[in-house]
């Protein structure tokens, strides 16, 4: 039976540890929802490298796809979804040797996040146990990520090593299609009257409604 914790003094973020892989391994696809093109993962020491981390969950021990920050220990993550997602898990996959991100800041629908962005209040925070084999679960609240179009996630430090190191990243929740209203635009001409002018005017108007 899978069981729960808390992870971190005074928090109530749960973690739950999972003894069912198979109906795991297919509740977190919503990496099939992301907008892969414009993902964008900053301090990332390989360029295109925290892409990889997103993946089937079958394949989350693959040591050979990961991410390794750069220049320090920060790892921010802008993740656009195809859709809106009720976000409902996440599971991390560290680094050993101390690499192992320590914390997790989840900010919702605010695309385009830098590190001049991440002093901002996170929508929630979460105290990362080292897991390295995708057993731990964290559970957004789902009030507050019920409606997501966009995630950013900021690693701000890690138990200890000079960088952070990512292995995998799950994502578990629901998926809608996003709904796009058209925008109907209609032309009107507008002819003087000739008449009223010593020349003949023809002035085309265009008039957008929304």
């Amino acid at each position: 039976m899978p069981h729960s914790h808390n992870h971190g003094s005074g928090c109530s973020d749960e973690a739950v540890h999972s003894d069912q892989p198979l109906e795991v391994g297919i509740e977190y696809s919503l990496f099939e929802k992301i907008d892969l093109d414009n993902l964008e993962c900053l301090n990332e020491e390989l360029e295109g490298s925290g892409k990889k981390v997103f993946r089937p969950y079958e394949s989350r021990l693959d040591i050979t796809q990961f991410v390794k920050s750069d220049c320090d220990e920060e790892l921010l993550f802008n993740i656009p979804f195809t859709g809106n997602v009720k976000l409902k898990g996440i599971i991390i996959i560290g680094g050993n040797d101390g690499t192992h991100p320590k914390k997790m800041r989840l900010f919702k629908n605010r695309p385009k996040m830098t590190f001049d962005d991440v002093a901002a209040k996170a929508e929630q925070e979460f105290e990362l146990a080292p897991d390295f084999r995708g057993e731990i679960e964290y559970s957004p609240k789902v009030v507050t990520f019920s409606s997501v179009y966009h995630l950013s996630i900021h690693f701000p430090t890690n138990f200890g090593a000079d960088n952070t190191c990512i292995q995998y990243i799950g994502l578990r929740g629901e998926f809608s299609e996003a709904h796009h209203h058209g925008v109907t635009i209609c032309n009107y001409e507008a002819r003087p009257n000739v008449a009223d002018h010593k020349n003949n005017l023809y002035d085309s108007v265009n008039h957008t409604i929304q």
